[in-house]
């Protein structure tokens, strides 16, 4: 299929109407830091994964607080879809054509509309490896310009760290599934009723993130440029990032969609434990770099303060310290 590269070894009140499978759901748990927006869920059909509206039409499904695995199936980011009068658009796939299946089931649970585009926020796997899942549906898929060249380069180092890390079941029927519409700047997409304006980011999490908000609800999706729970991944640049952060905190939306934790928080607020733990490793790197101290000492001790606030910190805090190095020693 043109523009693919296929890479396979394989809050309170009476129940929602949607096609009558909507129903009112407790308010959302807390979550580490701050307090989750509350919304409803939707009952999930046979093989299909939870989803909550947060806002109308808006539709989010919250991942674990995980690594990858046989067990999880790749379930561990948040994805969404949002409904207008024509069609849908879905907000990242998961991370396996098996899980993005589900994904798909919870759409269809919701509404018969076709859908039309398969937008993801970047590059990494457990947000896109669930796209072949919707390629019956023959959509748009929608990413930042720069999310094909940076897929096309990790393709194969990707799938064979997916591949072992998932294990040969759940890792079937993946394959790279690369963008039909690239974003340069700005792309605005109409789902009848409503529209979602898409905007490339500058280098932050990755150098091919992308927010969308919708129009009609003022919710923004952020994709990984926000993390709460779960500690941030650093694939890109962290003085870039917290430049980000600073632009975005300045953003007037009703409710924002993190790639991993709760369904939706609120800014500016929602990045502040982010912003907190990359700018603590960059103050102690740049400080440790004036010092003489090498990469190796860096990770022994930089940003070690916040080990007890995020989850997996012990899985990938090292690697953002060392990416951080690699950054700053260059200032």
């Amino acid at each position: 299929m043109p523009g693919k590269l296929d890479i396979c070894s394989h809050c309170g009140g009476p129940p929602l109407s949607r096609r009558g499978l909507l129903q009112i759901s407790v308010a959302l748990a807390s979550v580490p830091f701050l307090r989750p927006i509350p919304g409803f869920a939707a009952t999930p059909a046979a093989d299909a994964l939870e989803v909550t509206e947060i806002a109308p039409g808006v539709f989010v499904h919250q991942g674990r607080y995980e690594m990858q695995s046989p067990e999880n199936r790749g379930n561990m980011a948040n994805a969404g879809f949002i409904v207008g009068n024509d069609a849908v658009a879905v907000i990242d796939t998961l991370g396996s054509e098996e899980v993005g299946e589900q994904l798909r089931n919870a759409v269809r649970a919701v509404t018969d509309k076709p859908i039309r585009y398969v937008i993801n926020t970047h590059m990494h796997p457990d947000h896109v490896f669930g796209n072949a899942a919707f390629k019956q549906d023959n959509p748009e898929f929608v990413a930042n310009r720069k999310l094909e060249r940076g897929l096309r380069a990790r393709a194969e180092r990707y799938l064979m760290i997916n591949k072992k890390m998932l294990g040969p079941e759940a890792f079937k029927g993946i394959e790279i599934v690369l963008p039909t519409v690239a974003v340069d700047d700005k792309l605005t997409l109409d789902l009848g009723g409503r529209s979602l304006l898409l905007e490339t980011q500058p280098t932050a999490h990755t150098d091919n993130d992308l927010i969308i908000t919708d129009s009609a609800t003022n919710t923004m999706f952020l994709g990984d440029i926000l993390f709460s729970g779960h500690v941030p991944t650093l694939d890109g640049s962290i003085e870039g990032w917290l430049a980000v952060i600073d632009n975005l905190k300045q953003r007037k939306v009703a409710r924002v969609v993190p790639g991993h934790g709760p369904h939706a928080m609120e800014l500016p607020q929602a990045f502040d434990p982010e912003e907190h733990y990359l700018a603590t490793i960059a103050t102690d790197v740049r400080k440790m770099i004036k010092d003489g101290k090498t990469i190796e000492d860096a990770t022994k001790t930089a940003g070690f303060e916040a080990r007890d606030s995020w989850k997996l910190f012990d899985d990938y805090h090292v690697r953002n310290v060392t990416a951080a190095f690699a950054e700053l020693e260059w200032e």
